[in-house]
């Protein structure tokens, strides 16, 4: 038994021993194969968390191109004058075809092209200057004696008393003053007062002492004694402004073919109300056919008045010679011009005092 017993244990602590060495070897290699993994762990974490490397800055220099000397251009400093145009280049030609003893100034005229038919010469004919001096300036305006101005509210003047009968004066002055509408340039604001003993707008109608506007409202006037002596009675009538289109120049060129004639003459109540109009205007073409009595009065208060209110007031005495002095008054003091109409239908022009 104790032999058994010796043996057996032999063989059991030699079994333990190898199961020992088992043991140890099999930690190791698991210790070694741990350890293996934890440092590709640590590499791979230190591979991707590194320094991101900066890439290298490369810089060129190009070689210097040579420098190029530049010479400045001579610059001439004479210069070779043209001649001067002939005179003739500098004015337009003006031809007629037609030619009338008298005329109305033909305000703001639109003008297409360089030459108009316009009359020409010493008469009286389509226009208020001769084809020399006509359409001279530039710009839209009326255009009166040769002058071209900006005016864009002109007022007429005209004078419709009996005396215009004689020597087919009146018929003269309507044809005229029709030709003068037909050329105005739409949008230009004209006024246009008609006058013998009272004074009214183009188109009322006239009985005696009293005017019916076209709304049918009455203005009274008080003949005095001879036939300067009108005066208006009670609220004095505003003159309006129209504005020119197509169907204003056939209404107004109606007008004028048919408005009949009055008695009296009296020019310093219709020119008063063409100062009155709202606002004023700019320039007042003025004509009448005669004298008439306190006109040397009147004529020294318009032409003060007009004056003081930048009004030029252009003039003509329709085969007259007697109203030239006091006409010339109104001009001289209103900075505007006078023309004389000889029987006949010769044209004299007195003065243009804008020119001066």
């Amino acid at each position: 038994m104790s032999i058994l017993n010796h043996y057996g244990t032999s063989e059991a602590r030699r079994a333990l021993k190898s199961q020992r060495r088992t043991a140890t070897l099999v930690s190791l290699i698991v210790a070694l194969l741990l350890m293996v993994l934890l440092a590709l762990i640590l590499a791979v974490i230190l591979f991707a968390v590194g320094p991101a490397e900066k890439p290298p800055l490369l810089t060129y220099t190009l070689p210097a191109e040579n420098e190029r000397s530049i010479t400045p251009p001579k610059v001439q400093t004479q210069v070779k004058r043209l001649p001067a145009a002939p005179s003739m280049a500098m004015s337009p030609m003006v031809k007629a075809e037609t030619v009338s003893p008298l005329a109305i100034p033909v305000p703001e005229i639109t003008v297409a092209e360089t030459a108009l038919e316009i009359g020409v010469g010493s008469d009286f004919g389509l226009s208020w200057e001769s084809g020399e001096d006509f359409g001279s300036g530039s710009g839209s305006g009326a255009t009166f004696f040769g002058k071209t101005s900006q005016a864009e509210r002109i007022a007429y003047v005209i004078d419709f008393s009996g005396s215009m009968r004689a020597d087919n004066r009146d018929q003269l002055m309507r044809d005229e003053l029709t030709e003068s509408i037909s050329l105005m340039h739409p949008g230009l604001q004209l006024g246009m007062i008609f006058f013998a003993g009272p004074a009214w707008v183009a188109g009322d109608r006239v009985n005696g002492e009293t005017v019916t506007t076209s709304e049918g409202k009455r203005y009274e006037w008080t003949k005095g004694e001879g036939y300067g002596k009108w005066e208006p009675r009670g609220e004095k009538q505003k003159a309006p402004w129209w504005t020119i289109t197509d169907e204003e120049v056939e209404r107004l060129t109606q007008i004028v073919k048919t408005a009949p004639l009055k008695s009296g003459t009296v020019w310093d109540n219709p020119l008063h109300m063409a100062l009155d109009m709202e606002p004023a205007p700019q320039s007042i073409y003025f004509m009448t056919d005669g004298a008439a009595g306190d006109s040397k009065e009147w004529a020294r208060e318009i032409g003060k008045r007009a004056k003081k209110m930048g009004v030029a007031i252009h003039c003509v005495a329709l085969m007259q010679p007697r109203a030239e002095k006091d006409l010339k008054t109104i001009a001289r003091l209103s900075g505007g011009s006078l023309t004389v109409v000889k029987e006949g239908g010769e044209r004299k022009k007195i003065r243009d005092y804008q020119r001066d």
